[in-house]
């Protein structure tokens, strides 16, 4: 086995400064003649200069993965904790929602209303209302019989006639 090669600290300044200069070597061309000028200076091998380049590439990567692999591990506990909170908000909303619509099921039958001041429905008439010859096409008279006017029958939830 070959005994690993420690560089100086003077070489390790060089090399990263060189690094720091230009990441990679420079294309083909004069790849071989930048490598080969720092290695006389460094009096290394350009074998040497070339793989000092990728260890320390790899190096770069890694360390930038590490913290994108931080950062997206904050961000994703970020979106974790606003999940569980809308989650727990809908499922609350959905919870007043059934409970409105149980209230609701549990009031009695809806009954037909009219202010005593009003004499007219909206709406056609029932079965053994007769409409009379004076109604508007929506509108008609409450009695026993044909053209009769009388108040209707009907039980006031309104304590003020004039309100509506």
């Amino acid at each position: 086995t070959r005994k690993k090669l420690r560089l100086t600290k003077e070489q390790s300044a060089l090399l990263e400064e060189s690094f720091k200069q230009h990441s990679t070597l420079n294309p083909f061309h004069t790849l071989q003649k930048q490598k080969q000028a720092l290695a006389e200076r460094l009096n290394l091998r350009p074998r040497q200069v070339e793989v000092w380049f990728q260890n320390r590439r790899a190096r770069t990567k890694l360390k930038q993965t590490e913290v994108d692999c931080e950062y997206l591990k904050k961000f994703c506990a970020t979106l974790t904790d606003e999940n569980r909170r809308l989650q727990k908000e809908l499922e609350e909303l959905k919870a007043l929602k059934m409970g409105q619509a149980s209230f609701y099921m549990h009031l009695p039958a809806a009954t037909l209303t009219m202010c005593p001041a009003c004499e007219r429905i909206g709406a056609a008439p029932p079965p053994g209302v007769t409409p009379t010859s004076k109604a508007t096409p929506l509108s008609f008279a409450m009695g026993p019989g044909p053209g009769s006017v009388t108040k209707p029958h009907f039980y006031s939830a309104f304590p003020n006639p004039t309100a509506c």
